[in-house]
């Protein structure tokens, strides 16, 4: 693997204390947090500040709310979801902090739906065994918290402590001699002074980046969603960790075959409020294969859903929700109605075809509990880190949770350090320069990784998928562009080969997918994650097998970082 993309030479540079890329709930918090106590912050993001991951989530912000809930009861069903490869301490952060910055959120303007009485109304999705699930807007939860977010960020724009650059794609990490993480080139699409490719300089990154959707032919993530973050990382000699858990939410709608690209999603909270799957003869199925039925945790439901399109040869199946009634479902879920309805599709009187499709990467950059990387000087949290939170399958609604609680605990390793005098400026060694995957390829990685490294896997299939990828690579000689379509194809590439390989070493049934030829989970060989790693001098890919109880450390050792398994700094 190459450690850098060919761009051209940065045109332009600029500073500051700390670069934080991304501006979903983990970007924003943390640019916000850091801003209270850090003298100079940089805030890049792709598009624009409200275009990231975090403004699609319908469902809500899972945290104990309730009265009769508890952290405890979150830890534990938490715990279930990830099938037995979560980190317990990860874990335990998430959901004893989770609260205080729910309300803190509060604080800041979000508005969740509440009762007649102002409390705020909590619902229930698959997993959960309580009412904890806030929203907003019915189903605009992530709309909201964005909004809220980005209207606190432009009350500090005319701050010259803060610098927000919109329409910028970060290309590479840059690095000292010694390895330490000092910035990263970025292009942005603009006008001026800063255009085209430059360099940001800085004593931390913070990679909020989101997740990697668009390496599927079916996604519910935003076209931004193509791994940036994640393959810069990698690139830059930063572990990344389970990648192969791709979670394929249950309830997407189908728009018919052939369709790409990204697909509405149906969200979980409308299986809370009682919707029922059935198969395409009508019957339910849910029930009697799980104690929670249409609730179960998501990789539950999304094999029952691949096993009954199997079973009926249909490659759908029906989302019931005509019981709840059309006034209803217009106040509780008035986007995905409007969705619907825009698509032929009304609610209240017909049942929603679904099927599997590619939501969330419980994988990333691996990191400590406070957001840690092994590389000095880089941070990850968001859909972009591995925090051990969501083990081999995310629970409902704990993703913005964990961008929130894991934003401000860098922030507050951060401001610590650099109060300190800890990571001081260094200086970018040169670059270098690899070929790149022509963005007219995308279509035909995508449809790689959709057949052989989907929800439904085997040895021939991951086999078959690391040849045309092989494939791809050696056509990186060719005549490509720089540019960002270029960029974010190659990015996928890269991500591509590291996920196929976690996918096809692993051979057991887990989390978000089933391996044909390893129908069951095997705890004796298997209760491990896989950790990604390239190495500085030659550029292999090297693949650590990490028994769960060595694989997260708690963050304060004072180690080299050379071994993933050694520490984080």
């Amino acid at each position: 693997m190459p450690r850098f993309l060919t761009s051209p030479s940065p045109g332009w540079t600029t500073e500051a204390d700390v670069l934080v890329v991304g501006s979903g709930i983990a970007g924003l918090t943390c640019a916000l947090r850091l801003r209270e106590h850090v003298e100079r912050v940089l805030l890049v993001t792709k598009t624009e500040l409200s275009a990231g991951s975090t403004a699609w989530a319908q469902g809500g912000i899972a945290a104990a709310l309730a009265p009769e809930d508890s952290p405890a009861e979150h830890l534990d069903d938490t715990l279930v979801a990830g099938v037995g490869l979560c980190d317990e301490s990860a874990v335990e952060v998430l959901v004893t902090e989770g609260p205080a910055r729910v309300r803190e959120l509060i604080g800041l303007g979000a508005r969740f739906d509440t009762d007649a009485s102002g409390e705020i109304t909590l619902t229930r999705e698959g997993g959960h065994h309580r009412d904890r699930i806030a929203h907003a807007g019915g189903d605009a939860t992530g709309a909201e918290i964005s909004r809220a977010l980005i209207a606190q960020l432009e009350a500090v724009r005319a701050d010259p402590g803060i610098e927000v650059i919109e329409h910028a794609l970060v290309v590479d990490l840059l690095t000292s001699d010694e390895g330490v993480v000092c910035g990263a080139t970025v292009h942005v699409i603009g006008e001026g002074e800063v255009d085209g490719i430059g360099a940001a300089h800085a004593r931390a990154v913070v990679l909020a980046t989101g997740g990697l959707g668009q390496i599927y032919s079916a996604t519910t993530n935003p076209p931004v969603a193509t791994g940036d973050g994640m393959a810069a990382a990698l690139r830059a000699g930063a572990a990344l960790a389970d990648l192969e858990f791709v979670q394929f939410h249950p309830t997407v709608m189908h728009l018919g075959a052939g369709a790409t690209g990204q697909q509405p999603l149906v969200s979980e909270a409308v299986r809370g409020e009682g919707a029922v799957l059935v198969d395409t003869t009508g019957e339910a199925f849910m029930t009697g294969l799980h104690p929670m039925a249409d609730l179960a945790p998501r990789d539950v439901v999304a094999r029952a859903i691949l096993d009954r399109m199997e079973a009926t040869g249909s490659d759908h199946v029906l989302l019931d929700a005509r019981h709840l009634g059309g006034d209803f479902l217009e106040r509780r879920f008035p986007t995905i109605v409007a969705r619907c309805r825009e698509l032929g599709i009304d609610p209240a009187t017909a049942p929603i075809p679904v099927a599997p499709a590619q939501h969330y990467a419980s994988g990333g950059v691996r990191t400590d509990l406070h957001g840690r990387t092994n590389l000095v000087g880089l941070y990850a949290c968001g859909e972009a880190s591995c925090t051990g939170v969501h083990g081999a399958n995310r629970l409902a609604s704990n993703s913005l949770l964990e961008g929130l609680v894991f934003a401000h605990r860098i922030a507050e390793d951060l401001t610590a350090r650099l109060a300190a005098g800890e990571l001081p400026p260094a200086t970018p060694r040169g670059e270098g320069t690899t070929g790149l995957l022509d963005s007219s390829r995308r279509a035909q990685l995508q449809q790689v990784m959709t057949k052989g490294v989907g929800p439904l896997r085997s040895a021939q299939s991951t086999t078959a998928a690391l040849a045309d990828l092989a494939a791809l690579a050696a056509g990186t000689d060719g005549p490509a562009e720089p540019g960002p379509r270029s960029w974010e194809t190659t990015n996928l590439l890269h991500l591509g080969q590291a996920l196929a390989t976690a996918a096809h070493l692993r051979e057991e049934t887990r989390g978000g997918h089933v391996r044909r030829d390893h129908p069951e989970h095997d705890d004796d060989r298997w209760a491990a994650h896989l950790v990604h790693v390239r190495d500085p001098d030659d550029g292999e890919l090297a693949v650590i097998k990490l028994d769960v109880a060595l694989a997260w450390p708690e963050g304060d050792e004072d180690v080299d970082g050379d071994d993933p398994q050694e520490g984080m700094q």
